[in-house]
């Protein structure tokens, strides 16, 4: 079997109870020392034999995927292997050689960073949608056209972007477009490393945004997350969700000063 989990964001207590299961169990790992701290493969054993894929093309981790046809594999992914994750082509190998495979779903650094910043990505009124996306570069072919920073930025969602700290003024500049929803004071936040021993978070607005992330030194391992969600004043939006003049199929109206919540029971 190879098991293609989601290392989490950085921190090795962020990984899944799965993932580390499949790390306990591992033959093989396949990790990237370049995104994924040493210290998850404090999960597999001793007898583990490890590969670093920093240095590796996909050849390199195919080869070591054929060299071992009865071997539990673990390919360690930073984060979710389903953002920005390149099991695609691997899944396909897999497929085309009829090897079992399965995908251990892993904690984003988005949900990592937002932790860290202490917001919600989603707030009654204010933004309801996140768009996860990136700048084009040297795999600009892998960007659709009509996936520009700058399309996105005319809705005014919520934005995380990956991948594209090396490029500030580029990716400021896609952001304040002249079709763009946001202002040059829209809040911004730049969250490097998230949850790593040096995470840092560093607050800006859009029109700023250029200058203090190159200011930063971060161009790798860094996301940027921009949208009113950011703003420094508490939120006075109110889900509907909890609000007492708000029924759903678990809860009736309840009138002010009521008590409708029962304790919860639990199973034998």
């Amino acid at each position: 079997m190879i098991s293609f989990v989601g290392a989490g964001p950085g921190a090795p207590d962020l990984i899944t109870l799965r993932g580390a299961a499949r790390l306990g169990a591992a033959d093989v790992v396949i990790w990237a020392s370049s995104l994924v701290p040493e210290a998850v493969l404090s999960h597999a054993t001793a007898d583990a034999q490890v590969f670093d894929s920093a240095a590796m093309t996909l050849e390199d981790v195919l080869a070591v995927y054929e060299a071992h046809p009865d071997a539990a594999i673990v390919r360690l992914h930073s984060g979710d292997p389903s953002l920005y994750g390149a099991i695609g082509e691997q899944l396909a190998w897999c497929i085309a050689h009829e090897r079992s495979w399965e995908i251990v779903p892993g904690v984003s650094s988005l949900a990592a960073a937002a932790a860290a910043v202490g917001r919600e990505l989603t707030l009654p009124g204010v933004s309801q949608s996140v768009v996860l996306t990136r700048l084009p570069g040297r795999t600009a072919t892998s960007v659709p056209d009509r996936e520009s920073v700058a399309g996105f930025a005319a809705l005014g969602a919520t934005m995380a972007i990956f991948l594209s700290a090396a490029r500030p003024a580029e990716l400021q500049a896609e952001l304040l477009a002249a079709s763009s929803a946001y202002r040059p004071d829209t809040p911004a936040v730049i969250v490097i490393r998230a949850s790593w021993p040096d995470e840092r978070v560093i607050p800006t607005t859009v029109g700023q945004l250029g200058q203090t992330l190159g200011d930063s030194g971060a161009t790798t391992t860094a996301l940027v997350l921009v949208g009113d969600v950011f703003e420094d004043t508490p939120t006075t939006s109110r889900s509907h969700l909890y609000h007492p003049d708000f029924a759903h199929g678990f809860r009736r109206r309840s009138t002010p000063g009521s008590t409708s919540g029962r304790p919860a029971r639990r199973a034998p």
